[in-house]
């Protein structure tokens, strides 16, 4: 099985993260795979320095795969630039890379293992955190990702994030979806799960911009009955700018968001409840009322409360709550998975 992968990395002012991420792609012992590098406005000399590090690669006999650069005149966000990244690129398998990471070189030929079987449409590797000590960049084994959890009260969190990696998740396993900083998709199960509304396409929800986005196509494709797959033997180290751990309990999850930045605590609020309005099963929904009651509420005055900046999430929310209904009627339309079978992955 060599089918052709596009890598598809998406930068915005990458700074000091550029070189180490883009050798790291070059290095791939997968030789199959053609790489698209889309600058998202960043305003600053991101597109000069990627032709250097190209042009010094050269120089060094480095082999390079077919690559295109794509320079946006404006900033398209998570969505919007990896929405355009899977329209220009050409892969049966499509990897999104955040430009905050280090694959190790055998990513891409351990990641397309899970693909051989046709149901699987996206896969996950086992992403340890990478530290960050000013410009130095230092590989760890604690780790940052090996999936979404998606909880019974709706609350999205990643898999065994800050736990030392010992070699006990090691195991080749079904999890609920891949988590956005690396994510890798079958491109059918992308073409399966697009929406088209209006005249407009789309794979990310282009009206959440960033953050929630990878949430919400999981669930979707969980929908449209694509599984997904985790795979310990694709190492990457990542860079989490937020989220130190499993944070379950209320306290735990108020000192997460503490560290989180105001334009993320906006998105999110507001991409949290489009991603139920678009893909919740309300039955199922009211058989978790007793966890997913309580932890709304809580949200909803903490933020009235304590979260002063956050309640223009509101207003965007009820302005973008109807075009989220236009779209649930098109994801349950085309769903195959019921309720009984959704209900597994809510833990």
């Amino acid at each position: 099985m060599k089918p052709l992968v596009s890598v598809n990395l998406l930068l915005y002012k990458p700074r000091f993260y550029l070189e180490p991420c883009l050798w790291s792609i070059f290095e791939q012992t997968y030789e199959n795979f053609e790489l698209l590098i889309i600058d998202n406005a960043s305003g600053d000399d991101t597109a000069r320095r990627v032709d250097e590090i190209i042009s010094a690669a050269q120089q060094a006999d480095q082999k390079l795969p077919l690559y295109r650069i794509i320079g946006n005149a404006k900033n398209l966000g998570f969505a919007g630039g990896h929405n355009q990244g899977i329209k220009e690129s050409r892969g049966e398998l499509v990897v999104m890379v955040n430009q905050d990471l280090i694959l190790d070189r055998d990513f891409l030929s351990n990641i397309i293992e899970v693909f051989k079987d046709e149901r699987v449409g996206s896969a996950q590797g086992k992403l340890l955190r990478l530290k960050v000590a000013g410009q130095d960049l230092s590989q760890t084994d604690i780790i940052d990702n090996t999936g979404l959890v998606i909880l019974k009260n709706r609350r999205i969190i990643a898999r065994h994030q800050g736990k030392k990696d010992a070699g006990q998740f090691n195991k080749t396993e079904e999890i609920f979806g891949a988590d956005g900083a690396l994510p890798v998709y079958r491109r059918a199960a992308l073409e399966d799960a697009k929406i088209s509304l209006d005249g407009q396409e789309e794979y990310f929800d282009k009206d959440f911009f960033a953050y929630k986005e990878d949430v919400d196509l999981a669930w979707r494709l969980r929908l449209y009955g694509w599984q997904a797959f985790y795979e310990p033997k694709a190492l990457a180290w990542h860079a989490r700018t937020s989220g130190d751990s499993e944070a379950r309990n209320y306290l735990a999850v108020i000192r997460e968001r503490l560290k989180i930045n105001k334009f993320s605590k906006h998105l999110s609020f507001k991409n949290q409840r489009l991603m139920q309005i678009k893909n919740e099963r309300w039955g199922l929904l009211f058989r978790h009322a007793l966890w997913f009651f309580p932890k709304e509420i809580g949200a909803w005055l903490y933020v009235l409360v304590f979260e002063h900046y956050t309640w223009r999430a509101i207003k965007d929310l009820f302005k973008q709550a109807p075009r989220a209904w236009q779209k649930r009627k098109i994801i349950m339309a085309c769903k195959k998975v019921g309720g009984e079978e959704m209900k597994k992955w809510f833990v």
